[in-house]
């Protein structure tokens, strides 16, 4: 027998295919089974329904799956794939979520039932990231072996350390004397840029000696119309090695969500394994990070008040974005090396 692998891989612009290319080189030769790695989006659904056929171990990105199965099944289908989920006196429930699925993407009662019950109960082991996701699939599937194994970082290939200078201020246009905050990946409505773009707009017109860089593809065209012409600089799809030397070029990530998934933040990952400082929600998913390796806001109310205060902060204090950082490169470093994830990975399909 042999390990079956089913994931995404590069040169997919997600951040699944680059974990999955980095744990496949990882992984002990000698595995057998099937391991399926799982997200909430389209790249995924062959490879869900294969999960179904031929149950094996899951390795579970994002912890609601609602958006992939509403974006692959019909109306009737996904009616019955809801009631499956949470009982018949939902039908009419589910009907209502079809007729407003437009507004899926930012609407939290969508992310409240994440519609993992088939998928868990199928599984002979899901394995996730953070303890948020774990609490979801065992509300799904209560007598499941659930394990959180934390997402991975390798660190990149090549270092840029003399190029760095050259390439922030001849590419990207930044002078030193600038703070740089980057929202990086994906674009979808959860990721908040909307609110970020405010608070950047309020911070400029005070003068504060910031600037905001959004580099990644949306993910619809009306989220993209409407968000691109307040961006002062966007960039698109980056390979990885220039990737990595915009990493090193910025001085501050931004990665708020909300709504949630469950999800743990590759890019947030490997922000910090290189000592970048992250502002991010606070939840279920980042409880695991000490407060010390990351700036931690609140959803909800309180977001965009303290967001301006710890960009104003972290633009005015370089020695708290080298604090932050250092202790962000320690905790990666102690938790998720690619190695030791790999190991964990290895051991539990060994296991099973």
């Amino acid at each position: 027998m042999s390990l079956g692998y089913y994931a995404p891989l590069p040169p997919a612009p997600t951040g699944v295919a680059q974990y999955a290319d980095a744990l496949l080189r990882h992984l002990p030769p000698s595995l057998n089974g099937n391991l399926y790695q799982i997200g909430n989006n389209g790249l995924h659904w062959e490879i869900y329904q294969r999960a179904l056929r031929e149950p094996g171990v899951v390795l579970l990105h994002d912890a609601c799956l609602h958006h992939l199965l509403l974006g692959h099944l019909s109306q009737r289908e996904y009616v019955e794939e809801f009631v499956y989920n949470y009982g018949e006196w939902f039908r009419q429930t589910a009907e209502r979520y079809w007729e407003a699925k437009g507004s899926s993407a930012a609407d939290i009662r969508y992310f409240e039932r994440p519609m993992l019950r088939r998928l868990a109960e199928s599984a002979r082991l899901v394995i996730v990231h953070n303890a948020a996701a774990k609490s979801q699939v065992r509300a799904h599937a209560p007598d499941l072996r659930v394990e959180i194994v934390p997402h991975l970082f390798e660190p990149p290939r090549d270092h840029f350390y003399r190029e760095i200078d050259e390439y922030r201020e001849q590419v990207l246009g930044v002078p030193r004397d600038l703070c740089l905050f980057a929202v990086l990946g994906y674009l979808r409505e959860s990721k908040r840029l909307d609110t970020v773009l405010t608070v950047f707009d309020e911070l400029k017109r005070q003068g504060l000696p910031a600037r905001l860089l959004v580099q990644g593809s949306f993910a619809g065209a009306e989220l993209e119309r409407a968000m691109t012409p307040r961006i002062e600089q966007m960039r698109g799809y980056l390979d990885d090695p220039e990737w990595w030397m915009q990493a090193h070029a910025i001085d501050v990530g931004i990665n708020l969500r909300w709504p949630l998934a469950g999800e743990s933040s590759g890019i947030a990952t490997r922000l910090m394994g290189i000592g970048k400082p992250v502002i991010m929600t606070r939840s279920g998913e980042t409880e695991d990070i000490p407060e010390a390796a990351a700036i931690k806001i609140d959803p909800g109310l309180p977001e965009r008040e303290q967001l301006a205060h710890f960009v104003t902060w972290l633009t005015l204090n370089v020695e708290a974005r080298r604090a932050v950082g250092r202790h962000a490169a320690i905790h990666i470093g102690q938790f998720h090396r690619v190695e030791l994830v790999a190991r964990k990975i290895g051991d539990l399909l060994d296991g099973v």
